[in-house]
């Protein structure tokens, strides 16, 4: 009699205490009734690539990748996939059948599902989208805003040569504002994005002027942390259709569960009561 293995994923990360990945993925497998476990690994840098050979051979089936390892497994893993490379980051691996790793980059789908569904009638050629930030998020939102047919991107972040640095990736269509001149180009922004850390708790306030804010703008915060950002609040006052950062936590996790553990995960309100206990 052979005895079926208990699938393994988890999520690696230095620090990785604050992830709610487990908490959400723990939900899934009750709902979804399969027989696995999540875990969150604490993994060093000088660890990695190690432990990346080490975790199939202990039944792991794949794994969520956060700070400081988005990039660095990209140089690691045997197959990325062509929106990882494009966004020059994984979150999510795969550990194949045939022994090979796969990286996949979903947090562009994350925004997207998590956007379309906040703001349904949301149209994303409707106009310009303001991305606010120029890290791995903004990488993400510029890739999936530009597959839906984005007609313009104007991106801007604290650090220029950050920005300039998008533009020579994702061409023509992006084009940089000076942090200071942010609040002139809300005016004009079909869509704004906060791809920052600002407003999050612990980090300093967004102090971009709202002035320019329109009732038919869209506008999301990719944070999470508290659920309702200053941004968000001072958009639902002008009458914006708003999105907070949390189903794109939840949206980005969906496919590496189906991935992992071969079932589909419901994703509702209870999903999202579950990761704000």
């Amino acid at each position: 009699m052979t005895l079926q293995k208990i699938p393994l994923a988890g999520v690696i990360g230095a620090p990785i205490a604050h992830t709610k990945s487990p908490k959400l993925h723990g939900h899934w497998l009750r709902q979804t009734g399969v027989p696995g476990h999540y875990i969150p690994l604490h993994i060093e840098p000088s660890d990695l690539k190690q432990t990346l050979k080490l975790l199939p051979q202990m039944g792991f089936v794949g794994l969520n990748v956060t700070v400081p390892h988005k990039e660095t497994v990209m140089r690691i893993v045997d197959i990325v996939t062509d929106r990882a490379t494009l966004i020059g980051a994984a979150n999510t691996l795969i550990f194949r059948p045939d022994g090979k790793i796969q990286a996949d980059n979903t947090d562009g789908f994350g925004f997207i599902e998590n956007l379309t569904g906040g703001a349904p009638d949301w149209n994303p050629t409707a106009g310009p989208a303001l991305v606010l930030g120029a890290g791995g998020a903004a990488r993400a939102v510029i890739a999936a805003l530009l597959e839906y047919n984005t007609p313009e991107i104007f991106l801007t972040n604290r650090t220029r040569d950050r920005a300039e640095n998008l533009k020579d990736i994702f061409g023509p269509k992006v084009k940089i504002i000076d942090w200071v001149d942010a609040a002139n180009a809300i005016e004009d922004a079909a869509l704004v994005v906060n791809a920052t850390s600002l407003g999050m708790q612990g980090k300093p306030e967004l102090r971009v002027p709202l002035d320019g804010l329109r009732p038919d703008t869209v506008v999301t915060d990719l944070v999470y942390a508290p659920l309702q950002t200053s941004l968000l609040e001072t958009a639902q006052d002008i009458g914006c259709r708003t999105v907070d950062g949390l189903g794109m936590l939840i949206h980005q996790a969906a496919p590496g569960f189906r991935h992992w553990f071969g079932a589909d995960p419901v994703i509702d309100d209870k999903t999202r009561a579950i990761l704000t206990k």
